[in-house]
């Protein structure tokens, strides 16, 4: 497994991370034994990164009750700033919410810290405010969190880079969400942050359509994309996307989730091939500048 300097950052990353919020979606239908099998068979195979959430249901937990003996393997990068929809005391975004939130995931992890933890998605106006911030700054002077982030997109995540305060981003890139390489991540780069490129495989709507985590935008923007390898059959089309997003200057790990270790063999062999030819990274740009609409931002 490749693997690539996280900015400026002690870490060197795998070049795929797991993404772990469909392991814990009421609609998973994998059982605890399954999701063990398949997150050891990740760690065996070099993926370094397990990208977790509060909000991710039982994603920590599992991960914590599962894999936590062999936590000397792995990054976990984490996210917070949810609150009551997750089962927090005080609204989303509340700065009351930070050490509840954390303490939960250091438990359900098993683990004393946590590599990254990423404010999750949150406005460019709490931004603005402050105290969610300088909360995040305290976890990591505490070493609760050796380094810091924000998870987002558009002008949002514009502004979380601009403050100069973040180690990592964590951003939607795909074939069908480009807006990120044109707004954040070369911005993001200047200031040495780690980039994560989420929904890499743009959520494979192509084949799962109306399914919990398919969102419709993307539906609607492949169709008017219409690239020429969507004519492919689903393998094809996956190859692609994900090599796509691992030849985007700057990105250093993209973040894939699934219940399916097939699945995730099959891209750890897509990835394994290397950037795309220059001439097809150019064509997917250029058909994205071509026919873009202005309501076509970074899907949170």
């Amino acid at each position: 497994m490749e693997t690539r300097k996280f900015g400026k950052t002690d870490m060197k990353v795998s070049v795929l991370g797991f993404g772990s919020a469909e392991i814990g979606m009421d609609s998973s239908k994998a059982t605890d034994r399954e999701v063990g099998d398949l997150l050891n068979a990740l760690l065996d195979e070099g993926v370094n990164v397990l990208d977790s959430a509060s909000s991710y249901k039982r994603s920590e937990s599992l991960i914590g009750q599962l894999v936590s003996s062999r936590r000397s393997e792995f990054y976990i990068f984490s996210k917070l700033g949810e609150g009551e929809s997750v089962g927090l005391p005080y609204p989303d975004w509340d700065v009351r919410n930070v050490r509840p939130s954390i303490e939960r995931t250091l438990r359900d992890l098993r683990t004393d810290y946590v590599d990254l933890m990423m404010i999750h998605s949150c406005s460019e106006a709490v931004l603005r405010q402050g105290d969610l911030i300088e909360a995040l700054r305290d976890l990591k002077r505490e070493g609760l969190t050796r380094y810091i982030g924000y998870s987002g997109d558009s002008t949002d995540a514009l502004y979380a880079v601009n403050t100069g305060v973040f180690d990592a981003l964590e951003t939607s890139i795909n074939i069908a969400d480009q807006e990120a390489l044109q707004l954040t991540v070369s911005e993001a780069a200047k200031r040495d942050m780690g980039i994560i490129a989420k929904r890499p495989i743009a959520n494979a709507v192509w084949v799962r359509q109306g399914l919990e985590n398919a969102p419709d935008p993307y539906v609607e923007r492949l169709e008017k994309l219409n690239y020429p390898f969507l004519k492919n059959d689903s393998d094809a089309i996956a190859e692609n996307a994900l090599r796509f997003v691992l030849s985007v200057p700057y990105v250093d790990t993209a973040i894939v989730g699934t219940t399916n270790l097939t699945h995730f063999r099959q891209n750890i062999g897509y990835a394994a091939k290397g950037k795309l030819p220059d001439r097809e990274i150019l064509d997917i740009r250029n058909r994205w500048l071509e026919v873009q609409e202005p309501a076509w931002a970074g899907l949170k």
